[in-house]
């Protein structure tokens, strides 16, 4: 019988570096819900000797990444620099589509990511549901933003002038028998949009959909608008309000700190 040969991993390669590994380790036992440790933590944390893992949190400490009252130790925002690179290029779809399909998934509804352009929701991402084949709206599509629930959630982040100077330009029509056709109804709508953090329309642009629609916020900035389309018949109003509005404000939350609203808050705080 052939000798066994030990399986190759990265850690016996001619090129792995442990130190790397042991550093990263450390950084990354910080967590949301851990922001301050001890010497002890760091080490049971990362399986390091505590003599060990006192050394790296000395020197993450001289270089800036750590800060340390004697006892406890924190990340600094210094620590940004490693992702900096990464987030600077990434877009606001590339950061919001795992999210979407985790929503479609979650819901088997298609859920969509717009922002506003001039008068209109511009679609920027989608995701078809699960249980659908195909989809007649696809990323670059426009609709009317003001019959939309992601178009009024965007209208009605708007600052007072821009929005009044968005209602001004708009020559409202009756696409359905329930469509707010009135710009003091409409007005009084998005009123009511920005108060409660979300919009529901239905059936104003299609009899037989609604639609429901919360921003996505970064740094205090509304950035775009998260969707799904529910025909109906596949949910109550109150199934809406229990439970698929609070999961696209959790979705929404997660786009933008995949964008950079994690980092910017923590720098902010830390500085």
């Amino acid at each position: 019988m052939a000798a066994s040969t030990p399986e190759s991993t990265p850690e016996n390669s001619d090129y792995y570096v442990k130190s790397a590994e042991k550093t990263l380790s450390v950084l990354l036992a910080f967590t949301g819900d851990r922001p301050a440790l001890t010497v002890t933590q760091v080490a049971e944390a990362t399986d390091l000797t505590r003599a060990a893992a006192r050394r790296f949190l000395l020197t993450l400490t001289d270089l800036g990444y750590l800060t340390t009252d004697g006892a406890l130790f924190r990340q600094t925002p210094r620590v940004l620099d490693i992702g900096a690179s990464y987030l600077a290029g990434l877009s606001l779809p590339q950061a919001a589509h795992s999210h979407l399909t985790a929503l479609a998934q979650e819901l088997d509804e298609t859920a969509t990511l717009t922002v506003l352009d001039g008068q209109d929701v511009l679609y920027i991402s989608r995701v078809a549901a699960p249980r659908l084949h195909s989809v007649t709206l696809n990323v670059g599509n426009r609709l009317p933003a003001w019959v939309t629930s992601m178009g009024r959630v965007l209208i009605a982040a708007l600052p007072d002038a821009a929005r009044e100077e968005f209602l001004k330009q708009l020559v409202p029509q009756g696409f359905t028998s329930y469509t707010i056709s009135n710009i003091d109804d409409l007005r009084a709508e998005l009123q009511t949009v920005r108060k409660q953090g979300w919009c529901l329309v239905e059936q104003e642009l299609d009899e037989g959909m609604r639609g429901v629609a919360v921003p996505i916020t970064r740094d205090g900035d509304v950035i775009a608008a998260l969707n799904v389309s529910i025909q109906p018949g596949r949910a109550k109003r109150e199934v809406l309000t229990d439970r698929v509005i609070p999961l696209l404000h959790t979705t929404a939350q997660r786009i933008a700190e995949d964008f950079g609203g994690r980092q910017r808050t923590a720098a902010r705080a830390g500085s």
